[in-house]
């Protein structure tokens, strides 16, 4: 006896959403490393002092313009893991540090993302960029200063003003979140 197959609404709409989470995860790297990342250069970092002042990474925002979004209330129960520096689209954003691109990524959550591994070991975050800058690729090392971007809103900031979302991370990649508000001057 032969039965035809039949999808429950419920089904469809299970597997729709199953489509959209996978489709939802974090994408792989925009510009994989050819090799390895330098460990000379790493290691030159980790043994240098991170500064207790950076310049603010936005052309042409001044210190008192900043606000501490540190620890605000974001989506999903999150608290706000660095700080908002607000900026027409397409401003340049430099890095604040001596670095190495470990890095660049497209993502839900910040969009067009940015990670410098600095001094000490840290690691600095730039997300919501409109743009990387043209040639950046892993394993390039940046002087404090640089341009590496572009202020805009993507990612889950796609229904706001454009800005740059900053943070600091001192335990590795996304791990031991300090407020980068106080470094700022």
């Amino acid at each position: 006896m032969k039965e035809n197959f039949v999808l429950r609404p419920i089904t469809i709409v299970f597997l729709i959403v199953q489509i959209i989470l996978l489709a939802a995860c974090t994408t792989a790297p925009k510009h994989p490393p050819s090799s390895t990342l330098p460990s000379d250069q790493i290691q030159k970092l980790k043994n240098m002092h991170l500064p207790n002042s950076l310049p603010v990474p936005v052309d042409d925002i001044k210190r008192k313009a900043l606000k501490d979004t540190w620890g605000a209330s974001r989506s999903q129960g999150r608290a706000h893991e660095g700080i908002d520096i607000m900026a027409p689209r397409g401003t340049k954003v430099f890095s604040v540090t001596d670095g190495l691109i470990v890095d660049l990524r497209n993502n839900n959550l910040g969009g067009k993302v940015i990670w410098v591994m600095g001094p000490a070991g840290s690691w600095h975050y730039y997300a919501h960029l409109d743009a990387h800058k043209r040639g950046l690729n892993i394993g390039d090392s940046v002087k404090k200063g640089d341009i590496i971007g572009y202020v805009g809103n993507t990612g889950n900031a796609r229904h706001t003003s454009p800005h740059l979302h900053y943070g600091i991370y001192l335990n590795g990649k996304g791990r031991g979140a300090v407020n980068p508000f106080p470094y700022l001057r």
